[in-house]
Formats: C-alpha cells, structure tokens, sequence
C-alpha cells in the first residue's frame, strides 16, 4: 500500500518541523510539502494533490484554517484540522468547512498516526475530547439531493426531479460527500441514515 501524503499547514516553522520529524518516524506516512499560511496551503495542496492537510486553525496574516479547508477540502484531498482549539465553535465551523477529522497538537501520536489513516481513508476521526455527535450541516438543497439519492436516482433523475442542471447535482454532490466524509453515493446515504439526516 503507498504511503499517506501529507501536506502540513502550521504558521510557526518549530511546529512544522517538529511534526515534520516526528511523522517521519511514522510508517506509511510521507511528507510532501509545508505551509506558513492558509493561501500558501491553498496553491500547494493544488499543484501537490497531497492525500492529507493537516491544518492549523489559527495562521497569522491572511486567511484563517477555516477558509482555507474550505478552498482545499474534497473527496481527493482531505483536511484533518490540529489544533489546540476545542470549542465547540471552532470544531463546527472546520468540519462544516468540510474537514474529515478534528484532533488536538496534544493527543499522543499514535492518535495522530491513526487519525492520518482515517482521514486519508474518508472516515472521520475526532480527538475524544471533541464531542462525537456533532451531524455536519448541510443546506437544504444538499439535504433534498440526499433524499434523492437515498431514493436510489441517478444524478440525471435528480437534476430533473429538482429542476436543476446535471453539473449542478454533481457539484452538490461533491459537497456532500466532503461534509459527511465519504466517497461514495452508498456511503453517503449511509451515514446520512446513521446521522438521521433523512426524514
């Protein structure tokens, strides 16, 4: 199996290099670039395609970590936010950003290996501290294309159904799968099920 790709995002330079080395160690794990700040991990993450961002939430000038998952977050480059932040706030607004995971710089690091995996993976992986039940919040539209879905129609169907453009379900659809950490039509009515997301 090829090693997990990671680009790392932190604005001070001892953080990066202190995870830079400590991944190092870690098996199947390969660090492929780094950034100071969020427009920095936006242009790297698109000409790298890296398998994994780990992303700082607080990153000096420019954009913060929420944004910048935003812009960089989809079903081929996940984002797993490290962080000492564990409000609820700030663990709300990255995974709904679209970030597969949320851990905190002090979980051990077998935690962080193994949340790398997951993410690398599209399962979601939580620092335990971080409360477990939180449903990501998708937008009414996205709910009604899911309900589709879950209804079994293809995106054609779907575009029909609700009036809107194939290209237009397909970018929906991208979103979907980022918020509920999945790569597939199946996996994404699944979790909606388990999350009771669909009425």
């Amino acid at each position: 199996m090829s090693a997990v790709r990671i680009l790392l995002c932190d604005d001070h330079a001892v953080v990066r290099a202190g995870l830079r080395a400590l991944l190092a160690s870690a098996p199947g794990i390969d660090v492929v670039g780094e950034a100071g700040g969020g427009e920095e991990a936006v242009a790297m993450a698109a000409k790298l395609t890296p398998d994994v961002v780990l992303m700082d939430l607080q990153l000096g000038e420019g954009i913060d970590g929420v944004e910048a998952t935003r812009r960089i977050a989809s079903p081929e480059v996940r984002v797993l936010v490290l962080t000492t932040y564990d409000t609820d706030a700030d663990v709300t607004r990255a995974v709904d950003a679209g970030a597969t995971g949320y851990l905190l710089k002090a979980e051990r690091p077998e935690e962080l290996f193994a949340a790398i995996h997951a993410a690398a993976e599209g399962r979601r992986a939580l620092s335990r501290t971080v409360p477990q039940h939180r449903a990501p919040s998708l937008t009414h539209r996205e709910l009604d294309i899911l309900g589709q879905l879950a209804r079994g129609l293809g995106n054609r169907e779907i575009a029909r159904a609700l009036f809107i453009s194939e290209a237009t379900v397909k970018t929906h659809l991208g979103r979907i799968y980022a918020k509920l950490g999945v790569d597939t039509r199946a996996g994404a009515v699944a979790v909606a099920k388990e999350q009771r997301l669909l009425p």
